[in-house]
């Protein structure tokens, strides 16, 4: 796991109130996560509350699905090895852990990309997402939020329309692919969610992107209370 990246200020900042806890310091990784799945109903709305603020809306659906305890380590363990496998798998794809969830990130430069003012899937990003969906498949039990973005290049009006056609376009071709449309939501932010300088050519690429948020469904959550009871 060490290539995926992790959005980590929360879980420094809980560890940092736990941490003088012996019996935490001594945990292995999945009595960790059930700690910090403990804790996160307490700690972890208010310290990313500024950063979902700022318009990181997949964060906010990823913290807002959160089961917590040791139910929540057990969904945390599936997580591991889905991102694993999306991160060895499918080229390109920017993989974030979070609390009990996953956060996959395409930009033009990286796995999908669209043609200047088109929103149809094609060429390598039909093989990207061809992947993706074989690893849907593997892991049913979670549900995908699809966010299409924009550069600031144009009247905004015209970047939200096609970040809405962009972001309904990969979520059309994952259900084309045999995903079940019950799994989607598709939701889309023109410019108004940049995570970069818009001033810069490298800034636009970054914002010009799809995001992903996978988040335990409820029958997960269930599998995982059952499993964990006692």
């Amino acid at each position: 796991m060490n290539r995926i990246a992790a959005k980590s200020i929360a879980m420094l900042l809980v560890f940092g109130l736990i941490g003088g806890c012996s019996t935490v310091q001594n945990a292995n990784k999945k009595q960790k996560g059930a700690v910090i799945g403990a804790a996160g109903g307490a700690v972890i709305g208010g310290v990313i509350g500024n950063n979902v603020g700022k318009g990181n809306t997949v964060l906010g659906a990823i913290i807002g699905g959160v089961v917590g305890g040791v139910a929540g380590g057990y969904i945390g363990d599936r997580m591991d090895r889905q991102a694993e496998k999306i991160q060895e798998e499918v080229p390109g794809a920017e993989v974030t852990r979070v609390g009990e969830g996953i956060n996959v990130t395409f930009n033009e430069d990286a796995g999908v990309y669209f043609d200047t003012n088109k929103s149809n899937v094609k060429g390598t990003s039909a093989e990207t997402l061809q992947k993706m969906a074989g690893i849907f498949k593997e892991y049913p039990k979670t549900v995908i939020l699809v966010e299409g973005h924009t550069d600031s290049a144009g009247p905004e009006d015209y970047n939200m329309n096609l970040s809405r056609q962009r972001a309904e376009s990969v979520t059309n071709y994952l259900i084309s692919q045999g995903i079940s449309a019950n799994r989607f939501t598709t939701k889309w932010y023109g410019e108004n969610q940049p995570k970069a300088d818009n001033s810069t050519a490298e800034g636009k690429s970054q914002n010009r992107r799809v995001e992903l948020g996978i988040i335990a469904s409820e029958a997960l959550k269930e599998e995982a209370r059952q499993n964990t009871k006692n």
